[in-house]
C-alpha cells in the first residue's frame, strides 16, 4: 500500500522517496566529466589523478555533513541557501541566493546545449536549437507536473550512469584477471605503478588539475535541495550523505583504476573519452555510440536537476522580498500539483537563450566566459555554506544529537581554508584565469549593491 503523500505548509510536497533521493544523490556525485574529462585530468597527473579525486572527494564529503546536519535540524528548508540567509544574515544570503540562482541557469544553458552536441553524434544535419527547444520542452514539463515524476526521471537516468560505470569495472576486471593482450600491451594494475611520477608533468599540472576534478564535482549539493520535498527527511539526508565517500571511491576511484590499469596512463589520448578508449580496447565497436547515449542522458540528467534546483531557489529568493513586491506576489506561489511552477517557468524561459546563442559565434564566445565565471563562483557559495554551518553550530538552533558532522573543530575550518586554495589554484590554469577574476569582481560589486541595498531596506544595520 502506498503511503499518504505529505503535504508542506507552502504547498509542496514530500512526494520523494527514498529511493529517488538516493539515485539523485549518486546522479549528482557522477559528472559527465567522469566520462569525458577524465583523460585530460589523467594525461595532466598520470596516477596521481586518484590522489586528486580523493582528497576533493573527502573534502566534499565534509561539506555535505555540514550542509547536511543543518537540513537535518530544519528539513523544511528547501535550499541550503536558507541557511546562509539565517545564520550569515540577509545580505550574505540575498548575495548567495541571486548569485546561485544566476549560476543555475548557467549550467542550465550549458547542459542544454551539451545534449545538441550529444545528439549531433548521430543527426550531425540536425539544428542544434531544435534539440534544445525539444529537451528543454520534456524535461521543463516533468518539473512542472510533480517532484515526484522528477525523481522517478532522475532515478533512471542516474541508473543509465550507474551501469555504464559498472560495466566498464566488469569489463576490465575480467581483462586484467584474464590477462588479455592489447595493442597498448598487457591489462594489468601494473600499468598504474610503471614508472609512477607524482609530478609526471610538473607540479603546476598537478595544481591545476584540482580546478577539473572539483568542477567534475560540482552540483554534488543537489541532493539536498529535494530534502524538502522528501518522505521521512531526516532518514534520508542521513543515508545519501554519509554514501556520498563511498560513491567516490567506487565509481570515480574504481573507474579510473580499471582505465590505467587497462591503458598505461601515458598512452591515453587527452581529447578522447577514456571510457571509449577502454571499450574499444574491449572489443567494443560501439563503444563511441554507447558512452555518447550515456553522455546525454548525464547531461539531460544535470539538466532536469539544474531546472528543479534553479525553479526551487527562485521561489525562495520570492519569498524572502517584501510581500507587497512584484516579485513575491508572481513568484512566491506553489502550483496545484505541489511544485512552484512560476519560479520554475521563468527559469526556464532565462534557458531559452541557449538555441539563440547556438545560431550565433559571438555569443557563444561571451556565454563560455560568463559560464567560466559563474562555475568559479560555486567554490565562493560552497565557502558561505560551510561558514553558515560554523555559526549553526553556535546558535540555538543546533542540535548535540543530530546528524553532527564528524570531526567538526578540525574538519570544519580545515575545509573552508581548501576551497580558498581551490580559489586560489584557478590561476594556474590560463583558461581559468577570466573566470577567477569575473567571480572575484561579480562579488565585489554585486556583493557591495547587495550591502547597500539592504542597508536602505533596514536603515542603521549592521549587516
Amino acid at each position: 500500500m502506498k503511503s499518504k503523500i505529505q503535504e508542506n505548509q507552502d504547498g509542496t510536497m514530500r512526494a520523494l522517496s527514498n529511493r529517488h533521493v538516493q539515485m539523485i544523490a549518486i546522479g549528482g556525485t557522477i559528472g559527465t566529466g567522469l566520462f569525458l574529462g577524465s583523460g585530460s585530468t589523467i594525461s595532466k597527473t598520470g596516477p596521481s589523478v586518484m590522489l586528486i579525486y580523493l582528497v576533493l572527494g573527502v573534502f566534499f564529503f565534509f561539506m555535505m555533513r555540514g550542509i547536511g546536519e543543518m537540513f537535518y535540524s530544519d528539513p523544511s528548508q528547501h535550499t541550503f541557501v536558507s541557511f546562509i540567509s539565517r545564520y550569515l544574515g540577509p545580505t550574505v544570503g540575498h548575495f548567495t541566493g541571486w548569485t546561485y540562482w544566476i549560476g543555475l541557469v548557467f549550467v542550465c544553458m550549458a547542459e542544454l546545449s551539451a545534449t545538441a552536441t550529444y545528439v549531433k553524434f548521430w543527426f550531425p544535419q540536425f539544428p542544434a536549437w531544435i534539440t534544445e527547444l525539444i529537451f528543454l520542452a520534456i524535461l521543463g514539463s516533468i518539473n512542472l507536473i510533480a517532484a515526484r515524476l522528477f525523481g522517478e526521471a532522475e532515478f533512471w537516468f542516474a541508473m543509465i550512469k550507474i551501469v555504464a560505470i559498472l560495466a566498464l569495472i566488469f569489463t576490465g576486471i575480467f581483462m586484467m584477471v584474464s590477462h588479455s593482450v592489447t595493442p597498448l600491451g598487457h591489462a594489468s594494475l601494473g600499468n598504474i605503478f610503471s614508472n609512477f611520477q607524482l609530478f609526471p608533468h610538473g607540479p603546476i599540472n598537478f595544481i591545476a588539475a584540482f580546478p577539473m576534478v572539483f568542477f567534475a564535482f560540482m552540483g554534488i549539493e543537489f541532493v539536498s535541495i529535494t530534502i524538502g520535498e522528501a518522505k521521512s527527511p531526516q532518514t534520508v539526508i542521513k543515508k545519501a550523505v554519509n554514501e556520498t565517500l563511498i560513491r567516490i571511491l567506487i565509481f570515480y576511484i574504481g573507474a579510473l583504476t580499471i582505465i590505467m590499469g587497462i591503458i598505461p596512463w601515458s598512452s591515453i589520448t587527452p581529447n578522447s573519452s577514456p571510457f571509449v578508449q577502454v571499450l574499444k580496447l574491449a572489443g567494443l565497436p560501439a563503444a563511441a555510440a554507447v558512452i555518447n547515449f550515456v553522455v546525454l542522458t548525464s547531461a539531460a540528467s544535470s539538466l532536469n536537476s539544474c531546472l528543479f534546483s534553479a525553479g526551487r531557489h527562485f521561489y525562495q529568493l520570492a519569498t524572502e522580498v517584501p510581500e507587497d513586491s512584484w516579485m513575491r506576489k508572481h513568484f512566491a506561489k506553489i502550483s496545484r500539483n505541489g511544485v512552484p511552477a512560476a519560479a520554475i517557468i521563468f527559469s526556464a524561459s532565462l534557458v531559452l537563450i541557449t538555441p539563440l546563442i547556438s545560431l550565433t559565434n559571438g555569443l557563444a564566445s561571451v556565454f563560455t566566459i560568463v559560464t567560466g565565471i559563474s562555475s568559479d563562483m560555486y567554490i565562493i557559495v560552497y565557502t558561505l555554506a560551510m561558514l553558515a554551518h560554523r555559526k549553526y553550530r553556535q546558535s540555538q538552533d543546533f542540535l548535540p544529537n543530530g546528524f553532527l558532522m564528524p570531526a567538526y573543530k578540525i574538519m570544519s575550518p580545515l575545509t573552508i581554508a581548501f576551497f580558498v586554495i581551490i580559489f586560489g589554484s584557478l590561476f594556474f590554469v590560463p583558461e581559468d584565469i577570466i573566470g577567477a577574476v569575473g567571480a572575484i569582481i561579480w562579488t565585489v560589486v554585486f556583493g557591495g549593491v547587495t550591502y547597500l541595498h539592504q542597508r536602505k531596506l533596514v536603515p542603521n544595520t549592521d549587516q
